[in-house]
């Protein structure tokens, strides 16, 4: 059965094609949305200084090293998102194309001129300031914009194979293969999983959604197949305590911080596993350090604070009749749902091991970057609404 938002958002879209831009009164941005999204950061940087500050202190001899960069992140993370806020949906719709091309140039650039790490070529440096960016971060939002663009001057012509529905298949194609080539898998699928979402909201046909969901598997696989390492995440994930010693490592280990929570968890700053026993504590599996440390009761905090942003996420498509803005706030919200949805699937052992973080959670100053800025539309669509 389809959710009731769910089917009044493809009822809006299939009502509401003729373009019309009524002027709004902006109204201050949501305080829930604000408040879910300020309580994990709050959240993250607590995390990030407990999880990283054993191996800081190990690796570059200064346990402060992850804390005072993530700080920094989180404070022009935020900094930029009210910015953002202050930008009209119109903006981001008449600029929809150009910002997809840049993006699709970006990622091409990154697989000549990139800065490869772990054997993958996903960053580029800049050399004004010494940082290193990762443009599928912000590849996310410039292929949201473009699809609710899309959607929204075409969505009366989805039922065509040709004129409608695969145009944005082939553009997220496109933009997954790029990403395929770095490597960087597990975004790739997230990119498609939004497009699928989004076509899905915006009224496509089901045996359209059936075939793509086949082609989708398929491709899946192969792309699994082709990896010897992708393969052996797949095993390890299988046989994760067979090869506890091997491929299984890292999910073995998130397990048993995950299992020494229980329900209250063993106390904050207590975990035994962000003693170097838990690779990327402090990055992707900063989820199961909350889990050791505050338990059962930790992690539904985070999943209800993620609930919140969805609620809100929602609410704010729903509240406004045109078809741009409803699908770019029901694309930005789902696609930081999936990555949310993933991140918890790794660290519960429901899914292989990926290296995929947890929005506005984990170490990482691209993906807070590239998350804060989505959060910052959504605001200002709050503002449009009224909520």
């Amino acid at each position: 059965m389809v959710p009731t938002w769910l089917a009044d958002l493809r009822t809006g879209y299939s009502l509401h094609h003729a373009r019309t831009m009524p002027a709004r009164r902006l109204y201050h941005p949501d305080p829930w949305l604000i408040a879910a999204v300020g309580a994990l950061l709050a959240l993250g940087v607590a995390m990030v200084f407990n999880a990283s500050y054993f191996f800081a202190q190990e690796h570059y001899n200064d346990p402060f090293y992850f804390f005072r960069r993530h700080v920094a992140y989180v404070v022009l993370a935020v900094a930029g998102a009210f910015v953002v806020a202050r930008i009209p949906w119109t903006v981001w719709e008449r600029w929809a194309g150009v910002m997809l091309l840049g993006a699709l140039a970006v990622l091409a650039f990154v697989l000549v001129g990139g800065t490869s790490e772990g054997g993958a070529r996903r960053w580029v440096s800049l050399k004004f300031v010494p940082l290193t960016v990762q443009p599928s971060e912000f590849a996310k939002t410039a292929l949201v914009v473009y699809l609710a663009r899309y959607l929204a001057h075409r969505g009366d012509k989805l039922h065509w194979w040709w004129g409608g529905f695969l145009p944005p298949v082939f553009v997220s194609g496109l933009v997954a293969a790029l990403l395929y080539k770095q490597p960087d898998f597990g975004t790739a699928v997230i990119l498609l999983a939004t497009t699928a979402a989004m076509l899905y909201a915006a009224g496509a046909r089901r045996i359209h959604m059936v075939s793509l969901a086949a082609v989708g598997a398929v491709v899946l696989l192969v792309g699994i197949v082709a990896e010897p390492y992708r393969m052996a995440r797949v095993v390890g994930f299988r046989s994760a305590w067979e090869r506890a010693y091997g491929d299984g490592y890292q999910l073995v280990q998130s397990m048993i911080a995950v299992g020494s929570g229980g329900l209250w968890g063993v106390g904050l700053g207590a975990s035994q596993q962000k003693l170097l026993y838990l690779p990327a504590a402090h990055t992707d599996f900063i989820l199961a350090l909350i889990a050791e440390e505050m338990g059962l009761i930790g992690v539904l905090l985070v999943l209800s604070l993620f609930g919140v942003v969805a609620w809100r996420g929602f609410r704010i498509a729903l509240a406004h009749e045109e078809p741009f803005v409803r699908l770019l706030a029901a694309g930005l919200v789902i696609s930081l749902l999936l990555e949310a949805g993933l991140n918890f699937a790794v660290v519960l052992g429901m899914a292989p091991t990926k290296g995929l973080a947890l929005p506005f959670v984990s170490y990482g100053g691209s993906a807070l970057l590239g998350a804060m800025l989505r959060v910052g539309i959504l605001l200002h669509l709050s503002r449009s609404a009224g909520l």
